[in-house]
């Protein structure tokens, strides 16, 4: 008799965490659920690929202090100015004060 009450009340207890399972899994798989994840995806991702540039533009930027270093180019950029204008003033800079070797210039 307590054989079968237990088993009767392990079944019961199963079916009952079973139930409870699938109607979460139903309920993540509904269509505002799905956009909600996707949302928060998107947002995830926007998030890294702005981390991503600021640590490239962050590596630019040394890089570019390097480079102008290695040149001889003793004012610092401007932190001010866009990066593409900066890198317009440096290769400026670059082209009026060293002479050119390249090859095809002379003919």
């Amino acid at each position: 008799m307590f054989r079968r009450t237990f088993w009767f009340t392990a079944g019961a207890a199963a079916g009952v965490w079973a139930t409870t399972k699938v109607n979460r899994k139903i309920k993540q798989l509904t269509p505002e659920s799905l956009a909600a994840q996707a949302a928060n995806k998107a947002v995830d991702a926007g998030h890294r690929l702005k981390d991503f540039a600021l640590d490239v533009r962050a590596g630019m930027a040394q890089r570019e202090a390097e480079l102008g270093e290695a040149l001889g180019l003793e004012t610092p950029p401007d932190p001010e100015l866009p990066a593409q204008r900066r890198l317009a003033a440096i290769e400026y800079i670059t082209e009026h004060s060293h002479h050119s070797y390249n090859r095809n210039e002379d003919h």
